[in-house]
């Protein structure tokens, strides 16, 4: 069996957990199946390179940025590589450019085109634990990408497409998919299964534990993917497409506080504003979440919107820099805030969801900024400081942590 497992940088964050890890991985060796690793930088590493960036530049240039991050994952496969070795297992570490892993040119959020397996495919013939750097490739002028936060899952994932991998197992620090953060809802219980789009739309609403593109990735290409702790051999919770036990009406609620809204106002009240203000964004690669616009009047009209909180600064400057070609009187601003969500498929057949989330959040006092809809989510907008209140209020109302619940 050909399995891809990709271990986080918690997993991996000094000699002890690399050890561990290695272990594990030996384990799987030794049971027959050929293996690809994929690896994140160790610990906070990524965090104290952005920091020694800004030592030196406050604005730094993403193409340098690029070139520093993409370090720590190559630290990771180096010292993982040592370790198997000293186990006794083969084992060969190769980066991005080893590998032949092909992005755009976007720097800070590339995305992968394509990879080239023959040289990972060589290594697997020779018996080799092959161990990959995440989070990274190379664009069309050989130049080092990186694929955004959280972006050594969609490696995996990519790596498990291309390779036709059997499965493709990501390990963090919690065992599975939970109903909600279970450091922030202390009932929040594991799910065996989760659909891709559940899973799909948990990750792109905040839930940290596997990165959006990934679980894209794995539903275009039918990739089993399996969530579960690198810390014991406990089952962890399958992301697949179809889930046969009876669901539940609400699988999650998914908390994101990196976002900002702004709002500008006293834009003119005729075809083609919004066209011209969002593609603005849109052409400097800015990504708008929920949109709000109020009812014409006087002539004129407030468009309200989120951004994701580090877009924030590029984006107020493009406004004010097109304000009068946009016709905006005043652009506000707010990074005090937080999206709340609710997510299942279970929800497009049963009416009343969104009125049972608006009364758990009436009760606990919490007014509602903006609101947005899908088939299987409903997004609410409030005061970041009342987030976690949000979450555990809503978890409640929808007695998520009550194992026997269903629709």
């Amino acid at each position: 069996m050909l399995i891809v497992k990709k271990f986080g940088g918690s997993s991996v964050a000094n000699a002890e957990k690399i050890f561990n890890v290695a272990k594990r991985l030996g384990k799987s060796y030794d049971e027959g199946n050929e293996i690809v690793v994929v690896l994140s930088a160790q610990g906070d590493t990524t965090d104290e390179l952005i920091a020694k960036a800004k030592e030196i530049n406050s604005k730094p240039s993403r193409r340098e940025m690029d070139m520093l991050l993409s370090t720590g994952e190559q630290q990771s496969v180096a010292l993982m590589s040592m370790a198997l070795e000293k186990l006794g297992y083969p084992a060969i570490s190769l980066n991005a450019y080893q590998v032949g892993m092909y992005t755009t040119s976007t720097y800070s959020n590339a995305r992968l085109k394509n990879i080239n397996t023959d040289r990972v495919q060589s290594e697997l013939e020779r018996k080799n634990i092959v161990l990959i750097t995440g989070f990274q490739g190379m664009n069309r002028f050989d130049d080092i990408t990186t694929l955004g936060r959280g972006g050594s899952d969609t490696t995996a994932v990519a790596l498990a497409a291309a390779l036709k991998a059997d499965r493709c197992e990501i390990y963090t620090d919690v065992d599975g998919i939970y109903t909600a953060d279970p450091r922030v809802v202390k009932n929040a219980r594991k799910l065996s299964e989760v659909t891709y789009d559940e899973m799909l739309e948990l990750a792109s609403l905040g839930a940290r534990v596997l990165h959006n593109r990934s679980v894209e990735l794995a539903k275009k290409y039918h990739v089993e993917l399996v969530v579960r702790s690198s810390l014991n051999y406990e089952e962890g919770t399958v992301v697949k497409e179809v889930c046969h036990m009876e669901k539940m009406l609400v699988s999650g609620v998914a908390t994101d506080k990196d976002v900002s809204r702004i709002s500008v106002i006293g834009v003119s009240d005729e075809p083609g504003r919004a066209f011209s203000l969002f593609g603005l964004l849109a052409k400097h690669k800015i990504n708008v979440d929920i949109i709000l616009q109020s009812v014409g009047r006087s002539g004129t009209k407030d468009i309200t919107f989120t951004v994701a909180r580090d877009h924030l600064e590029e984006a107020l400057e493009l406004l004010e820099a097109n304000k009068e070609r946009l016709t905006i009187k005043e652009i506000v601003h707010d990074e005090n805030v937080a999206k709340v969500s609710v997510v299942g498929a279970g929800m497009v057949s049963n009416p009343g969801v969104a009125a049972k989330m608006f009364e758990a959040l009436y009760d606990a006092h919490i007014n509602i900024q903006m609101i947005s809809t899908s088939e299987i989510k409903i997004s609410v907008l409030i005061e970041e400081d009342k987030a976690e209140t949000a979450m555990n209020a809503i978890h409640d109302k929808f007695q998520l942590g009550n194992v026997n619940l269903r629709r």
